[in-house]
């Protein structure tokens, strides 16, 4: 385990954050963290930076302070999570799901088709999505995901039909990549993101993502990672 202080690492830093985004619908602030973990700021502002490296967060690019903490994200989005809990954003439509499946109870996304394209709102009741033929659209390679991980996200959407995409592809000038149902990724996102609020919570490998990505037969191209060494 990586300390970043005596009482700061990757996993107690990743759980606080998400565990107040989840409670109070915004990150907490360093002074925050600095008193849950009887560290000081400074200890906190080193450990967010090394997390944001290990690909746990997203920091704004001046300061440290938290942008996104998958699969959530802190500024507006197209993907509103609302439940009897609150309300919450999603950094794309993968991500949303992703918040479900750890709140874990009834609740709606909203969103728009390609983003700008009718509202459309989703329904989760009893664990299971009411409009199960809507599609999800993955442009950009995850080799390349985190080279901007807002970018990519971002273009993470939803859709009615595979016309759309296409039309969506050619108006914005973005490569087509893969399609999914939404319901095949729901059942993903709960395998994906089922351990982030472990306390003991670490990054998924490279290698354990792929083989994530084979137990749900994504193997599209877009999919690929070319390489097993380090984390996703």
């Amino acid at each position: 385990m990586c300390y970043f202080g005596p009482m700061v690492n990757y996993s107690n830093l990743h759980y606080e954050t998400l565990k107040h985004v989840i409670d109070k619908g915004h990150a907490p602030e360093n002074h925050y963290l600095a008193e849950r973990l009887n560290a000081t700021e400074q200890e906190i502002e080193k450990g967010l930076k090394a997390l944001q490296d290990y690909h746990g967060i997203v920091l704004h690019p001046n300061e440290p302070k938290v942008w996104a903490i998958h699969p959530f994200s802190m500024a507006p989005t197209n993907f509103l999570v609302e439940s009897r809990r609150g309300k919450w954003w999603g950094n794309c439509a993968w991500c949303s799901l992703g918040i479900a499946a750890l709140l874990n109870e009834d609740l709606t996304i909203k969103t728009s088709l390609g983003a700008h394209g009718d509202p459309i709102t989703i329904h989760l009741r009893d664990g299971k999505i009411t409009e199960r033929d809507l599609l999800i659209h993955f442009p950009i390679p995850m080799k390349n995901a985190w080279d901007n991980v807002i970018y990519t996200c971002s273009t993470m959407l939803i859709f009615e039909d595979e016309k759309q995409i296409d039309l969506w592809c050619e108006r914005h000038n973005i490569t087509k990549g893969d399609v999914q149902p939404i319901n095949h990724i729901w059942e993903f996102s709960k395998k994906w993101y089922g351990n982030h609020l472990d306390p003991e919570w670490r990054k998924w490998t490279k290698k354990e993502a792929t083989s994530i990505f084979r137990e749900f037969d994504l193997t599209h191209n877009i999919w690929s990672l070319e390489s097993d060494q380090g984390r996703f």
